[in-house]
């Protein structure tokens, strides 16, 4: 089987080629992300006159939060979105204004060409890890995390597969 755009191309793109952005920026250092999804709940009913089996139909649908982890700099993009759900100096002192972001996915090839962008809409930081489980006998990278709610996401259809050499 072929790819429609690139006849010769066998291989899926890898998973380890992506930016995340938001304002505008590419956010620097994100080295994981979890997977975009989406969830439709499903109502079943069926009719006095029909047999045993019932009748599937679409209710609403969900979006499961996005969580993005990076290993910790003095980047303070993480911790300044955070900061907007919560002061120190109680719920007077929170902002709303700039809360929600609508952020993009960009998955590249192995060349660095975007191939898939998903924009995700109105999206919020609902859980911050600003310090990781510390651990003197370990040899690891410490890691900042955000967990965002979201309201949707879709493809940015102007991306067009691009021909590879």
């Amino acid at each position: 089987m072929q790819f429609s755009v690139n006849t010769s191309r066998i291989d899926p793109y890898k998973n380890f080629k992506f930016r995340v952005a938001w304002d505008g920026q590419v956010v620097a250092g994100v080295s994981k992300v979890s997977a975009l999804k989406r969830t439709t709940e499903v109502v079943s009913h069926r009719e006095g006159g029909d047999v045993s089996t019932p009748r599937h139909s679409p209710a609403s649908s969900k979006f499961d939060p996005i969580t993005l982890e990076r290993g910790i700099t003095f980047a303070p993009e993480f911790e300044a979105w955070a900061n907007l759900v919560y002061s120190t100096e109680g719920d007077g002192a929170v902002s709303l204004a700039g809360l929600r972001k609508n952020i993009s996915i960009e998955m590249l090839n192995l060349q660095g060409t975007v191939v898939k962008r998903y924009n995700v809409f109105r999206c919020w930081v609902s859980e911050y890890t600003a310090l990781p489980e510390l651990d003197a006998n370990a040899n690891a990278i410490a890691f900042e995390t955000i967990i965002l709610q979201n309201e949707g996401f879709e493809r940015d259809e102007a991306i067009a597969e691009v021909a590879e050499t």
